[in-house]
């Protein structure tokens, strides 16, 4: 393989698979607002919150991890505020204590909070400032989730970046590199010790929130209806696990999860049906690391046409990536890993996002199995073929179409479900 391509793709894995504490939108705000408390160096008197659309829509549902079952955008700020850890980012809320989720309450009664929605026309944006006497401080995180683009203090700018009129991959590697046919190749010859940590990270921290989603009583306990209702056979074994650790996660289980295209929604079915796949087929460790790899990346290069926040599922790419990981780890190729793509974009590209909740644990399920048919579908000599739909001929072809509807086709679908989730906020 090409060695820059080679390298790319490495940078690719280690930028996308970070651990991360919660639902990451909620937890970029938390960050933020802990990145501007500590830069005005004091407990602020007021907070005035600015978000884009789609970071409302992922914060209004969703739990704040280790605040004993608080909601909400002003919640997440004061909890960064009141306790967040600024140089731990995604795992600022790491170190809450029972005394702190009482002061945040506390906090968030005796303080003047004001969410409305930012007008840059950026798809992820917070910005937070707080006030304390004739003091203010802002923190602002624009295109992802830790890309913060300015700090600043009364008049003095501590941190200040150009900012971007999208969601963006502003200082990563570009990912444009990415194709299924590189992507197979990067999965065949990687040095196995080159990807290791971070996907036994990965492999690690998802596991062990997806079983504590099955042990535990979270939300809608979607991995475990599923396995009551349908068994433990493989199959539904990978789609429960995989609903099972979203199950906790969004539901304010505290563990950690290694995040794929800045969402732990996407990180777990990424990879744990490969997981399931691997210990009932006893597959080799490396073919594992190796799979996984695969899947993240097809999973990164299916949202990257699509951005990271939009009117389209997450979970979908990450399903179809799961499927393509499950055909590798059998011993499929291009022809088996590209079919079972196509086949799972065909069945759930209509599947909408409208918020983190609990039922992105189901919408995992769903996606997950899309993936897994898409491939028995191929092994059975069925497909679905180019010009069937939005499909067309060729992997990548289809993958650009599927982009163009999540990204621009469902544009006016993104609006209409913000404003369905935020009307009843007045």
């Amino acid at each position: 393989m090409d060695k820059k391509l080679y390298t790319d793709y490495l940078n690719i894995l280690k930028e996308e698979l970070l651990p991360a504490m919660g639902c990451t939108e909620p937890i970029a705000i938390a960050y933020a607002a802990a990145l501007a408390r500590n830069a005005l160096g004091a407990l602020p008197e007021r907070v005035e919150i600015t978000v884009s659309g789609n970071i409302l829509k992922n914060v209004k549902s969703v739990i704040v991890p280790s605040t004993g079952g608080l909601k909400g955008v002003a919640s997440a700020a004061a909890a960064g505020i009141v306790a967040g850890r600024h140089e731990k980012k995604l795992e600022v809320l790491s170190e809450l204590t029972a005394s702190d989720i009482e002061a945040i309450k506390a906090y968030i009664s005796a303080t003047q909070f004001t969410v409305k929605a930012a007008d840059s026309g950026c798809i992820f944006d917070i910005g937070i400032a707080v006030f304390k006497g004739s003091d203010r401080a802002y923190a602002r995180i624009e295109g992802h989730h830790t890309n913060v683009v300015e700090i600043s203090r009364n008049d003095e700018k501590l941190l200040a970046k150009d900012v971007v009129e999208e969601d963006s991959n502003d200082g990563m590697t570009d990912r444009n590199c990415l194709s299924i046919k590189h992507i197979i190749e990067f999965a065949d010859s990687v040095d196995v010790n080159d990807i290791d940590e971070i996907i036994s990270r990965q492999i690690e921290y998802n596991t062990a929130i997806a079983n504590e989603g099955l042990n535990g009583d979270y939300g809608a306990r979607v991995g475990k209806v599923l396995l009551d209702s349908f068994g433990d056979g493989v199959h539904n074994l990978a789609r429960a696990t995989a609903a099972a650790g979203s199950d906790a996660r969004m539901n304010g289980c505290s563990l950690p999860v290694v995040i794929v295209s800045g969402s732990g929604n996407q990180g777990m079915p990424a990879a744990l049906p490969i997981v399931v796949y691997a210990e009932k087929m006893n597959a080799p460790r490396e073919k594992l690391l190796r799979a996984v790899a695969l899947s993240d990346l097809i999973t990164i290069h299916l949202k990257t046409g699509i951005g990271r926040l939009s009117a389209y599922c997450g979970a979908v790419s990450a399903g179809a990536g799961a499927g393509a990981g499950v055909a590798y780890l059998c011993g499929g190729g291009f022809e088996e890993i590209a079919h079972t793509i196509v086949n799972a974009l065909a069945i759930t590209s209509g599947l909408i996002c409208d918020g983190a909740k609990s039922s992105c644990a189901a919408k995992i399920a769903s996606a997950v199995d899309a993936g897994l048919l898409g491939y028995e579908m191929f092994k059975r000599g069925s497909q679905f073929y180019g010009g069937d739909g939005i499909l067309c001929h060729g992997v990548e072809n289809t993958i650009d179409n599927v982009c163009d509807l999540a990204r621009v086709g469902m544009k006016e679908t993104d609006e209409e479900i913000i404003r369905l989730m935020i009307k009843d906020l007045g």
